[in-house]
């Protein structure tokens, strides 16, 4: 197998060759047919997170078809085409787990993180934590890759904004908040989207996909908003989400790391606004969103990079060059 390997924070991956694994117990084996590249991707190689275990593929947006199967397996097929998340495994058996919050289980592991990823042309995982595809409408596994953890995140952060935030900003218009978007705007919400400053580009993008409006992260819309969700790491655009929504409303942090956020005066706050965030993704999620996505076909936007070149994609998307997101491809 061919896989592109991180061997320390700060440096550029590198291409290895190794034999193809075969799964244990409860796992599968599949053969690579694309990987997203995501911000978290980003944040491991540019050691943003602690690195458990080195040396480490990443990749966590995976779409594979099954091509061995380990002893004890159920439900999956040869030649079966699935989808492979960020939660790569939890207990069952901590009190999160049991309360059906498995996303802040108190021993996961993630895939790319804890466990070699999709920047490969083969990957195991286990079988339980596979997410069937066959049934995806968009039959291009390049275009269904960044719903796995673009969208889950998306939708789990839409989701902790509250049933009645109608006016929904979107900090940062990248690979989440361009599907999350059109979820927001089939549900019958308006969507206000904050780019980086000047990218005129981005905001012309989001425009393009039915947002209200669109500007700069150091402006204000045009209307307080009832919630906004911040898919950008810049911990200073949390003050600025709460001046731009309105008493009780509520701002979410959809990403796993930040910078941190400056001091800000307690009027923001007051007046029942609420700051919370959002952390990894349970495969409820995963059942809900997918579900929502064969019902409502999304338009995924995709630049495609080959295996190889993994470090420019990264680059591109670290420089902010992407409309939509990056997906590898064997």
């Amino acid at each position: 197998m061919r896989a592109m390997v991180l061997s320390a924070a700060l440096l550029p991956l590198e291409m290895e060759r190794r034999n193809i694994p075969e799964p244990g117990p409860g796992e599968l084996r599949l053969r690579v047919l694309a990987c997203a590249v995501c911000r978290t991707d980003l944040h491991i190689v540019d050691g943003d997170l602690p690195l458990p275990l080195l040396p480490i593929i990443p990749g966590h947006e995976i779409v594979g078809v099954v091509e061995a199967i380990g002893a004890g397996v159920t439900g999956h097929h040869i030649d079966d085409r699935v989808g492979v998340p960020w939660l790569g495994h939890s207990c069952g058996c901590c009190d999160f787990c049991a309360d059906g919050r498995e996303n802040l289980c108190d021993a996961p592991r993630f895939t790319g993180y804890h466990r070699d990823g999709g920047f490969a042309s083969h990957v195991i995982a286990e079988a339980a934590f596979c997410l069937p595809m066959d049934d995806m409408p968009e039959a291009d596994a390049v275009h269904i890759a960044p719903l796995l953890c673009a969208g889950l995140i998306g939708w789990r952060s839409l989701k902790a904004t509250g049933d009645g935030a109608q006016r929904l900003g979107l900090y940062g218009f990248g690979a989440a908040a361009h599907l999350v978007a059109q979820v927001a705007i089939a549900q019958g919400r308006e969507v206000f989207a904050f780019t980086r400053t000047g990218d005129l580009a981005a905001q012309a993008f989001a425009r393009n996909l039915g947002v209200t409006w669109a500007g700069g992260s150091d402006e204000r819309p045009p209307i307080l908003l009832d919630a906004a969700i911040l898919f950008a790491p810049v911990g200073k655009l949390v003050p600025a989400a709460l001046r731009a929504v309105r008493k009780g409303g509520r701002v979410v942090c959809g990403g796993i790391h930040m910078s941190d956020i400056p001091a800000f005066p307690y009027r923001l706050l007051w007046e029942e606004r609420s700051l919370v965030s959002v952390a990894n993704l349970t495969r409820a999620d995963a059942k809900e969103f997918l579900a929502f996505a064969r019902a409502h076909p999304l338009r995924v936007h995709v630049r495609t990079y080959p295996l190889i070149q993994a470090n420019e994609a990264l680059a591109d998307l670290r420089a902010g060059r992407i409309e939509g997101a990056a997906v590898l491809v064997p």
